[in-house]
């Protein structure tokens, strides 16, 4: 029971973690990525798809994505979405593909990117402890239904103090990473 309890615990904390690594390549670091644009959701006659099920993307330099749409009908769908979302970048369109030419970040933009990383990874760790803490309250309830001893408990909160730790230095890990990315030059 506690073994399955501290399992699956593990697994959820390990997609948080997930997670949250994956909210932090959505900031865009003055590198092109696809990451940055892969998951908008683009009008595609009528209803919402993410980009990545409309084109492909390929990144020729440093600081210009290009995005080959499968339907060149989704071209203007596309452009909308880009120009709707929150990366103040205007496309290019050749009738062909769409260009996203990102310019360098200032030094106050980098700030301001760091500050909504520790923002996510705020989070992330947020979700973390509340997994602890549905799991430390799934334990005590095995507890006061006498199918765990107290020894037990005690012995598995250690555990999952352990677990909870690591994942929350990975997130820590992670954020330095990001934070070094967005302030080097």
């Amino acid at each position: 029971m506690i073994e399955d309890i501290l399992a699956d615990t593990t697994a959820k904390m390990g997609k948080a973690v997930e997670h949250t690594r994956a909210e932090f390549s959505s900031i865009r670091t003055g590198r092109a990525s696809p990451a940055l644009v892969e998951k908008l959701n683009v009008d595609y006659y009528g209803s919402e798809v993410p980009l990545q099920q409309l084109a492909g993307f390929s990144v020729p330099e440093a600081r210009l994505l290009v995005i080959q749409p499968y339907d060149r009908g989704a071209l203007g769908a596309i452009e909308k979405a880009i120009q709707n979302s929150d990366l103040g970048i205007n496309p290019g369109n050749d009738g062909h593909v769409v260009r996203l030419s990102f310019p360098p970040l200032t030094s106050e933009r980098r700030k301001d990117l760091v500050r909504v990383v520790k923002h996510m990874a705020e989070e992330g760790r947020v979700a973390i402890r509340n997994l602890r803490r549905s799991a430390r309250h799934d334990l005590e309830a095995l507890e006061r239904e006498s199918e765990i001893s107290a020894d037990d408990l005690e012995r598995a909160e250690k555990e999952l103090e352990k677990v909870t730790a690591r994942f929350v230095g990975e997130i820590d890990t992670a954020l330095e990473h990001k934070e070094h990315e967005l302030l080097e030059v």
